[in-house]
C-alpha cells in the first residue's frame, strides 16, 4: 500500500484509531495526518481520537485532534483506520461506514481486516512501522519521523519485544536520521513518570500476588484506589510490564476497575503463554506477548476466568 496512490483525487480524508489510544495509535494517526497535510495542502484532513495522553502531546498536530467526533464533512472521500479494525474505533465507526473509500492499516493478528484497501501485517512491530511503509520518503520530515518513532518505541518496549525485527531497526534508523533527540523522546514517553504514577505503581506492586507456582502474577487496582490517588487510566500505563519483570514469572495480569463489575485487563507474557488467545476467549485481542480485554464480573470471577486459560497453556500436557 502506498498512501499517495490511495489518496488519488480525494478531497476529504479522515483518520482514526482505537478507543483509549496509546503511543502507536496516536503516532500512526498523527504521522499519517502530518504527511497528508504537508504534501496535500488542498485536501481537508481530520484526525479523530479520544483524549491524547499527556506524554504524547509533544507530537506535532496533537492539538488538532478532534476529540468530540464532530465534523462538517458528510461523507469522507477516504477514511483510514490504523492500529485496529473498525469495530474498535468507537464514535469514529460511523465515519468509516459512511466514507466513499476506506483503508485499514494494522499489525494485530486478531484483525481480519475491514475496509476496501487493507495493509494487515501481523509480523510488523507496530502500526507506525506499517504507516512508514506507505509513505514516500521524499514527503517525510522530522515531525512525521518523531510521530512514527514514538509508536515504534512504545509498541516494542524500546525494541526489546520479539516483534522487533531487523526491518524494524532499519526503519528506526531511517527515522532517527531526521535529526531529533531520540534518547530524550524515549525517556519522556517510556520511562518518565509523575509522582502520582510512581505511587500507584508502588501500590500495584505491593498488593500483587503470585499464582501457579510463581509463574503468573496478578495485580488489581480498584476504583476506590484510583479515586484516592486521583489517578486516571493513563496513570496505570506500564504497570503490567513491570509486573512481568518479576523473577520466575511467565505471564502478568493487571486489572483496573472501569465501573462496578467491569475491569480493563492487560496481559503480558514472555512468550510461554500466548496472551492473544487468552484475550480473544474473553472478547479482546492483541499479540502473543501483549494483549487486553474488558471483562465483566467480580474481581475474583474475572481473575478465575482469565487464569483458567493461562493455566491450560502453562500446564499443557
Amino acid at each position: 500500500m502506498k498512501i499517495d496512490q490511495l489518496i488519488g483525487s480525494a478531497k476529504t480524508i479522515g483518520i482514526t484509531s482505537h478507543v483509549r489510544p496509546d503511543g502507536d495509535a496516536t503516532g500512526a494517526s498523527l504521522g499519517m495526518y502530518l504527511y497528508i497535510k504537508k504534501n496535500y495542502p488542498d485536501v481537508k484532513v481530520h484526525v479523530f481520537l479520544e483524549k491524547v495522553l499527556p506524554e504524547l502531546r509533544f507530537i506535532k498536530g496533537s492539538d488538532e485532534v478532534i476529540t468530540d467526533f464532530k465534523t462538517d464533512v458528510d461523507s469522507y472521500d477516504l477514511f483510514i483506520v490504523v492500529d485496529c479494525s473498525k469495530d474498535r474505533t468507537g464514535e469514529s465507526e460511523k465515519f468509516f461506514d459512511n466514507a466513499k473509500r476506506t483503508a485499514n492499516i494494522d499489525h494485530h493478528v486478531s484483525n481480519k481486516g475491514t475496509g476496501d484497501d487493507l495493509y494487515i501485517m501481523p509480523d510488523a512491530s507496530s502500526a507506525c512501522e506499517l504507516v512508514y511503509d506507505t509513505l514516500d520518503e521524499k514527503g517525510m520530515d522530522v515531525e512525521i519521523a518523531k510521530a512514527l518513532y514514538t509508536g515504534m518505541v512504545t509498541d516494542t518496549g524500546v525494541f526489546k519485544y520479539n516483534n522487533t525485527s531487523p526491518k524494524t531497526m532499519r526503519v528506526a534508523a531511517e527515522l532517527i536520521s531526521y535529526g531529533f533527540d531520540f534518547g530524550k523522546l524515549i525517556d519522556h514517553v517510556f520511562y518518565e513518570k509523575t509522582y502520582l504514577q510512581n505511587q500507584i505503581l508502588g501500590r500495584a506492586l505491593l498488593e500483587s500476588i503470585l499464582l501457579m507456582d510463581g509463574r503468573c502474577i496478578v495485580s488489581v487496582v480498584s476504583r476506590q484506589s484510583m479515586e484516592f490517588y486521583g489517578a486516571e487510566s493513563n496513570d496505570l500505563d506500564g504497570i503490567v510490564n513491570q509486573l512481568l519483570l518479576t523473577e520466575g514469572v511467565d505471564c502478568a495480569i493487571f486489572m483496573y476497575e472501569l465501573a462496578p463489575l467491569e475491569y480493563k485487563v492487560s496481559l503480558r507474557s514472555n512468550g510461554v503463554v500466548n496472551v492473544s488467545e487468552v484475550a480473544q476467549m474473553l472478547g479482546g485481542g492483541g499479540h502473543v506477548r501483549a494483549a487486553g480485554c474488558i471483562v465483566n464480573g467480580t474481581q475474583h470471577d474475572v481473575i478465575n476466568n482469565i487464569t483458567k486459560y493461562i493455566h491450560k497453556q502453562l500446564y499443557a500436557e
